[in-house]
């Protein structure tokens, strides 16, 4: 019975992680188009428009210096219901893909009591340009060929997941920390809420609300039918709205970012901190021999996991 239950936790922690490693640096967040597009009001600017503008001007300053910054410290947490809650520590690099490595550790929800019994509710994530790995602990190992890595690897993934699979092979590749400035200047709802203190540094709070969705649909590369399939699987999980909110320190880089929404399965929440940018990234890829493949641990499990 034991046996049987490894088993089930295995492939149902395979699933889990391939949506959840998405988030756990505080990477969530879509490719945005440029909203640089200008309307005839904005041509003739009034008050109100010069005043709606000002902080559009300004989240564009923070997303080219976050994005130039290359790395940075990212320390997280997120809930998404009762699936899970997590923390998650470490240096992200964003100059050629998203590399780095995290520290994950499930601290509640069905998640955590799933990873509790494969003996580990922690783990560590390494990002490489073509695939994550998941390291987990010696009892699931026992259920996959005595192998204690996962591997990700992002094409694998849209043909897997459908068109859910798509959008987080998307976000892998090429989301990083200044997404979620963009995220907010795509949501077209973007303001400036004042100055706050957060870690010692003064920035500056700035706030929308985005439709999952629509923002979806409008800032991706995905094709027609991969948007249709991403779309119904959204409304499925009860995905409608969610807020943004982020905090820009004196030199343009984000500091702090919230992100709030619900799912069928509860409130999504994830806070996430941005540090010592520029600093130095670490990633290597794990041994051969102690690696199993997604792709080929969902084929044994009968590939409808």
């Amino acid at each position: 019975m034991q046996t049987t239950i490894l088993r089930r936790g295995v492939r149902r922690v395979a699933v889990a992680l391939a949506a959840v490693v998405a988030l756990t640096g505080g990477l969530a967040g879509c490719t945005a188009a440029d909203p640089s597009g200008r309307s005839a009001e904005e041509d003739r600017p009034s008050r109100e428009s010069a005043a709606r503008l000002a902080p559009i001007a300004a989240l564009r300053s923070a997303e080219r210096s976050t994005d130039l910054a290359d790395s940075a410290r990212v320390q997280s947490t997120t809930t998404m219901g009762t699936l899970m809650s997590m923390t998650a520590d470490g240096v992200l690099g964003w100059s050629d893909g998203i590399t780095g490595t995290l520290t994950i550790t499930y601290t509640g929800g069905t998640m955590a009591d799933t990873m509790r019994r494969l003996g580990s509710t922690s783990m560590e994530a390494r990002y490489l340009p073509d695939a994550y790995y998941a390291r987990m602990g010696d009892a699931f190992a026992e259920q996959a060929g005595g192998r204690h890595w996962l591997r990700y690897g992002y094409d694998d993934l849209a043909e897997l997941a459908g068109g859910s699979g798509a959008y987080l092979q998307e976000q892998m590749r090429n989301t990083t920390p200044k997404q979620s400035v963009e995220l907010l200047l795509a949501s077209g709802d973007v303001k400036e809420v004042g100055t706050e203190d957060v870690r010692g540094e003064r920035t500056t709070h700035y706030s929308g609300t985005v439709d999952v969705a629509d923002l979806a649909t409008h800032n991706s590369h995905l094709s027609a039918d991969r948007l249709a399939d991403l779309r119904r699987q959204l409304e499925r999980a009860g995905v409608t709205t969610q807020t943004v909110d982020i905090w820009v320190n004196d030199r343009d880089l984000l500091v702090k970012k919230v992100e709030q929404g619900r799912m069928a399965t509860g409130e999504l929440t994830q806070t996430a901190y941005y540090s010592d940018y520029g600093a130095e990234v670490s990633a290597e890829r794990p041994p051969a021999d102690d690696t199993r493949d997604f792709r080929e641990l969902m084929s044994a499990g009968g590939g409808s996991s």
